[in-house]
């Protein structure tokens, strides 16, 4: 094959203007297919990714992300967790206990999860609107998620009753849950649906309401650099206490929020596919195109092959016609593509479009992966799309070709 030859015939042959119009007209909306195509899928994509990682930082900076629970107390946690600390995974580690409680207000009641924390050991944690220095032991302080104090109708100062199922006592009257009292001190907002149902009490506290003994840690809450890696340090951190004669068991946050993680993953991949059958539907059209091209040049395709071209030569010449047209829709949806995703937010400012609500913008990431994969997905799709009129080019005999010429 004469690589050089077919790209030379083949670029001629793109860039002369066709005589058969109709093959043109279909040329041109194929180009603009991959072109809407590319565009789109860059733009959906770096959105949802923008969401995913919103809801992964607003999500997973809230909850545990890794939970290591101990059978035994741990005496001096900080030295049995220093081998995991020095893992380039783990930013850091702190004491934790938590339980399943209900909060009664007076006009109101709701169930949470609360977790007691030392503040001193937590990481400052930028998507909260309240710090957890307002814990202080013995004081019995709560700090609330914003939507769960507007349901309990609760501000900063009033009381709130937390009736907690660990601790429960037996009565003659029948079980009595653990309860205590509790002051809030302050309402934290993630702008997710955590703070619907989370709440933060200082670890003595915690235990007081649990009745535990004090000082006893059983638990410990892991931050990670990225909460997705959460599964493949399992085995690492188990090991590190096994090592020290700890047995630990392990928890994740896909226990309570992988379903949540599962179903955005699943809507971005289902816009994926969506989207790519739009640069299918474009390379369906190029097999047109180049089909009415073949049957156009049936005769230059014949002269060519009786001066000595070989099958292959004349399969690269539409090949690469095809192609130039899948390249050009491919670049102009790049450009395209991210231009519109880096000004998103100003163009649908100048629309008045809120996708999100007034005064909240769209978060935006562009995957530099995701971003290989549509061009390479594009420009494997349109190659394949070409190979049946090349072949068809290339089957062409001269003497039937050139017999009434």
């Amino acid at each position: 094959m004469n690589l050089s030859l077919s790209a030379h015939i083949g670029f001629r042959y793109w860039r002369a203007r066709k005589a058969n119009a109709f093959a043109s007209f279909i040329t041109f909306f194929s180009v603009s297919g991959i072109l809407l195509g590319v565009a789109a899928l860059i733009i959906v994509s770096s959105v949802m990714n923008g969401l995913e990682g919103q809801l992964k930082q607003r999500i997973l900076g809230a909850v545990p992300q890794l939970t290591v629970t101990s059978e035994q107390a741990l005496v001096d946690w900080q030295a049995a967790s220093q081998p995991s600390l020095q893992m380039s995974d783990v930013v850091n580690i702190t004491p934790s206990i938590g339980t399943q409680a209900m909060l009664q207000a007076p006009k109101s009641l709701s169930a949470a999860q609360i977790y007691g924390i030392y503040p001193e050991f937590e990481p400052q944690n930028t998507n909260t609107s309240n710090d957890f220095s307002a814990l202080e032991a013995g004081k019995y302080r709560i700090i609330l998620g914003y939507e769960l104090a507007r349901r309990l109708d609760l501000t900063v100062g009033e009381k709130v009753r937390v009736l907690s199922g660990d601790g429960v006592v037996y009565s003659p009257l029948g079980p009595v849950p653990s309860q205590r009292k509790f002051t809030v001190a302050g309402v934290f907002e993630t702008g997710s649906q955590v703070d619907a149902g989370l709440a933060y009490v200082h670890f003595e506290d915690a235990q007081r309401l649990m009745r535990q003994s004090s000082g006893n840690i059983h638990q410990l809450r892991y931050y990670l650099s990225d909460p997705f890696k959460a599964a493949s340090l399992k085995s690492a951190i188990e090991q590190s206490y096994q090592h020290q004669g700890l047995q630990v068991s392990i928890t994740d946050w896909r226990d309570s929020y992988g379903h949540l993680f599962a179903a955005v993953k699943m809507e971005k991949n289902m816009m994926s596919l969506m989207l790519s059958l739009i640069i299918a539907v474009a390379a369906f059209n190029i097999v047109s195109a180049l089909v009415m091209m073949v049957t156009d040049k049936t005769t230059d395709v014949a002269v060519l092959k009786t001066q000595g071209l070989t099958t292959g030569t004349v399969m690269g010449i539409f090949m690469i016609q095809g192609s130039l047209n899948a390249i050009l829709g491919l670049i102009a949806g790049l450009i395209i593509g991210i231009f519109v995703t880096l000004n998103l937010n100003g163009i649908l400012s100048v629309l008045g479009v809120s996708v999100l609500g007034a005064g909240t913008s769209l978060p935006v990431e562009i995957g530099i992966n995701q971003i290989s994969g549509i061009i390479v997905g594009t420009l494997v799709i349109t190659f394949l799309a070409t190979v049946y009129p090349a072949l068809r080019a290339a089957n062409v005999q001269p003497a039937t070709a050139l017999r009434y010429e």
